[in-house]
């Protein structure tokens, strides 16, 4: 008896001691469950916005896609891309043949003309001695002079002609307008052109532009003094300043952005035509903070954010401001101007699964 006694109080024991270590598992797993691992943000405080960056290209501001006056054969074509012309230099040229008949032809028409004026003025001549003897009636003498004046209008228009056919002997050159750069060519040589049809562009390299598109939201905040930086993206410590001359009035279409033209201030050498650069603006505001809006919470007309302990053990909230949306604010970030100084961790995600002295454990992710 006393020994089953004995086996039942050694079972209980054991039993009993089985659900005590069960539960101080228990207790440990739910402390530990209690700490939280958190992302954060240290607070780096900043008294400058920048606008961009964008990337553009640098452009002329003046250009010119040159074409012949008249139709004609191209049976020349003396430049291509990249080559610098002068003010003058013939660039390409049409066959003569056509244009030199029409040359002979006028040259031909007007002595013709001069010969017809000579026998009018003689006949009119002879017309009015003979009308002083009474020798032929006044209708005579009025178709004279009227044949007279028809022959010199004759002259005017074949003098005309010839002037018109010598100029257009010189249209069979195309010759560069001012100094510059060919930066397009649109014939080639054997090719029968219309009157006014591009053969070549030749562009101005000593005024240049930054031109950029950027997006149409943007355009409405651009300041109208601001000085724009411009950065070459294959050396960007190579920049220059430079001042918004035109906004383009519509949007693209397919983008839906403006194109921005950016007069540049003495560019170094190295800004040439058709270089890839960046272009942004930076401007002075008061200090600021910008936080991922993750970080906000917001409730109870209050706007805070949980502040990690120096420790980096627990959380506490912290009442903050926050400015009112800007343009040039990043997307899906907030504003905060007071309530927070520099070296502050702030919480950026999981806010609001947190509680006031919240224990918590920083994540390898935190910045």
């Amino acid at each position: 008896m006393k020994a089953r006694t004995y086996l039942a109080l050694s079972f209980v024991a054991a039993t009993l001691g089985g659900c005590n270590g069960h539960s101080e598992e228990g207790g440990q797993a739910a402390e530990a469950a209690a700490i939280r691992p958190v992302l954060t943000q240290v607070v780096v405080p900043s008294d400058t916005v920048t606008f961009g960056p964008f990337a553009g290209t640098i452009e002329p501001r003046y250009q010119a896609q040159l074409g012949f006056q008249i139709p004609g054969r191209m049976v020349a074509r003396d430049v291509t891309i990249g080559d610098l012309v002068t003010r003058g230099q013939r660039l390409a040229a049409l066959d003569t043949i056509v244009t030199r008949f029409d040359l002979t032809r006028a040259e031909a028409d007007l002595a013709d003309a001069k010969a017809q004026a000579e026998n009018a003025d003689a006949a009119e001549a002879r017309t009015r001695r003979l009308m002083s003897g009474n020798s032929v009636s006044q209708a005579t003498l009025d178709q004279a002079v009227a044949k007279r004046e028809t022959a010199r209008a004759r002259v005017d228009q074949a003098m005309a002609s010839l002037q018109k056919a010598r100029d257009q002997m010189g249209y069979t050159e195309l010759k560069a307008e001012f100094d510059g750069v060919v930066t397009q060519r649109l014939a080639e040589v054997g090719q029968v052109l219309s009157a006014g049809q591009g053969v070549v562009t030749v562009a101005r390299p000593d005024v240049r532009e930054a031109v950029v598109d950027i997006p149409e939201s943007h355009a409405g905040a651009l300041p109208a003094d601001g000085v724009f930086t411009v950065a070459l993206q294959s050396a960007p410590e190579l920049t220059a300043r430079g001042r918004v001359r035109e906004i383009a009035p519509l949007a693209e279409a397919g983008t839906r952005s403006k194109r921005i033209r950016i007069t540049l201030n003495q560019p170094g050498p190295a800004f040439r035509l058709g270089a890839t650069i960046n272009v942004s603006l930076t401007r002075q505001v008061p200090p600021h903070v910008r936080l991922p809006a993750s970080a906000l919470i917001e409730g109870d007309g209050r706007r805070s954010v949980w502040i990690v302990a120096a420790d980096g053990k627990s959380v506490s909230r912290r009442d903050v401001t926050v400015a009112a949306a800007r343009d040039d604010a990043e997307d899906g970030r907030v504003v905060v101007v007071d309530g927070l100084k520099a070296g502050d961790r702030v919480v950026v995600a999981g806010v609001h699964v947190l509680k006031e002295g919240q224990a918590v454990r920083l994540t390898d992710g935190a910045v």
